[in-house]
């Protein structure tokens, strides 16, 4: 009988398809998945699911949407196949929305109550009051014709050349089909057509300057257009960011956005629950270290502790540069599919400033005794085009901006669980620091001066915040690219202007979540419909996925 002390080897399991990256859609992903039946293992390299959906105590009893931080987008019929609300989710609409103090004194408040926000509006412009449900008549009739497209995966019509890739009858035949319904619903839009181009690929500031002559009206509507992009509002394909902002109806109607009680990790929180119920297999702090690849296709994964997982299917939420050119030996790609990933646009400009305040930010254009309804929503600090179109030019030269826009929620004037009480949470997101700064600058020697740049414009609108700050978190671009896996800092796996859209996500020829290897998926941002919480490029990558192995 041998005593000696039995040799270990690294842990080995097989499942039918692994899911690379815990953020939301990768949980989408694998929950469809699993559904249908198969084997589904998850695997994370944090310690938190969610991606950029999470919430963490940054400081006792304190509950910090650390990275996303409102929601609209989420598809509801995943909600309801998920059954997600049984789960724990519950979204809590912001009635008003939005918030734009000016330093005259006066405001401009907006929300779902378009009575209410055709008033205020009055108050700059009564022509812009007149013409402001017009504009979201249309804003709605293009998104409503729109949505059906993010619903499901994107055709590849584009005549490449053959050897790119070949491509059988039975998808020709779907992405026909697929241009075809297009076609007839871009139809259905009659004489709103040529507007609704614009609004896919044209830029947001002509718009808004020929629908609108206010420009708190027109500033506070283009932050929606720049939000996440490396651009501003007068850059073809900034309309659609705008009419990205829209489309979602989770807050409870079109273009309502709310919080997620208990912060955004209740989303991933609400996803993991219906994944454990449908044993989903999750695994935390497993980082990836390759893709395993044999004669073409993938047959697994060895993580960082040389943990070997095998699968007949591995499905990733991470972006393409981290996939393919991370995860993976170049050489096991096209030439042309490794040329299209190195082109990918990931210039970044978001920053993100986390903060605990012992009161609310009290405005001098509208001062009241604790919270009121204009800490509901976003407030906006930025009031005309030219602000943020100086703010830009700051950052395409690689130098932080001197003014730049501050989109701020408060979501402890909703929901009370994420605070002690008496206390609050501030999320500030920050256009335009650069990822790339001029004259060898780094973030971690500049961030903290650029956010005390930031609190000291806030200052000048609520001149009590920087005495109320408890705490504070500064996320430059570089750490969202380190904490999150964000690479350039970009919140949407890549740009989303045209060229990086629809037949052209990730690159072109590829747009339906497969890639050149086989059994391989792209299932996050970096896939069709893009970024923003939405749930769509999961779900849609499930149905591609099972289309193949069912």
């Amino acid at each position: 009988m041998n005593n000696s002390p039995a040799k270990t080897s690294p842990a080995k399991k097989r499942f039918d398809c692994l899911i690379i990256g815990g953020g939301h859609n990768g949980l989408v992903t694998a929950a469809y998945l699993a559904k249908a039946g198969k084997t589904v293992c998850v695997l994370e390299r944090r310690h938190v699911l969610g991606g950029c959906s999470v919430t963490e105590e940054l400081w006792p009893g304190y509950k910090v949407s650390v990275a996303s931080y409102v929601i609209s987008l989420f598809r509801p019929e995943i909600i309801r196949s998920l059954r997600l609300t049984q789960y724990g989710l519950s979204i809590l609409p912001r009635d008003p929305s939005s918030f734009t103090p000016l330093l005259d004194g006066r405001s401009l408040l907006m929300g779902p109550d378009e009575r209410m926000t055709c008033r205020e509006i009055a108050k700059f412009s009564k022509r812009d009051a007149e013409r402001y449900p017009a504009y979201n008549r249309l804003l709605e009739r293009v998104a409503a014709t729109l949505e059906p497209i993010l619903a499901k995966a994107a055709p590849d019509p584009l005549p490449l050349p053959a050897e790119w890739r070949k491509i059988g009858v039975a998808k020709r035949l779907r992405d026909t089909s697929r241009l075809w319904e297009m076609y007839q619903a871009m139809g259905n839009l009659g004489e709103d057509l040529p507007e609704a181009i614009e609004l896919l690929v044209g830029a947001a500031r002509p718009i808004l300057e020929r629908w609108f002559e206010s420009e708190v009206l027109r500033a506070t509507l283009a932050t929606d257009a720049v939000i996440g992009a490396f651009a501003s509002p007068s850059y073809p394909g900034t309309a659609y960011v705008l009419l990205h902002h829209v489309m979602g109806e989770a807050g409870g109607a079109r273009g309502v956005w709310g919080y997620v009680q208990g912060g955004m990790g209740g989303l991933a929180a609400a996803l993991e629950g219906a994944c454990r119920d449908l044993h989903v297999e999750i695994r935390r702090e497993a980082p990836v270290k390759r893709i395993l690849v044999n004669n073409g296709k993938a047959v697994g994964v060895t993580l960082w502790d040389d943990t070997l997982l095998e699968a007949d299917v591995v499905a990733s939420s991470i972006d393409a540069h981290q996939t393919f050119e991370r995860l993976l030996d170049p050489a096991e790609l096209p030439k042309e599919f490794r040329e299209g990933v190195a082109r990918i646009d990931y210039a970044s400009a978001s920053a993100k400033i986390n903060l605990a305040l012992s009161e609310p930010p009290q405005f001098t254009c509208l001062p009241t005794s604790g919270i009121g309804p204009h800490h509901r929503g976003t407030i906006h600090i930025g009031s005309t085009l030219d602000t943020i179109e100086r703010a830009f030019d700051d950052a395409k030269y690689g130098r932080p901006s001197s003014e730049p826009l501050l989109e701020i929620t408060l979501p402890t004037s909703v929901d009370n669980t994420l605070a002690p009480e008496g206390k609050h949470l501030m999320n500030i997101f920050v256009q335009y620091a650069p990822y790339k700064l001029a004259e060898g600058r780094s973030w971690d020697d500049i961030k903290e001066a650029f956010a005390d740049r930031c609190i000291d414009l806030l200052a000048r609108y609520a001149p009590n915040v920087p005495g109320a700050i408890l705490h504070r978190q500064i996320l430059s671009p570089l750490d969202l690219e380190r904490l999150i896996g964000l690479t350039g800092g970009n919140i949407m796996q890549g740009s989303m202007l045209p060229q990086q859209l629809f037949a052209m996500r990730p690159v072109a020829g590829w747009a339906d979540h497969r890639t050149p290897i086989r059994g391989l998926y792209l299932c996050g941002a970096a896939s069709h419909p893009g970024g923003g919480v939405l749930g769509a490029c999961g779900r849609n990558a499930a149905e591609e996925i099972l289309r193949d192995i069912a």
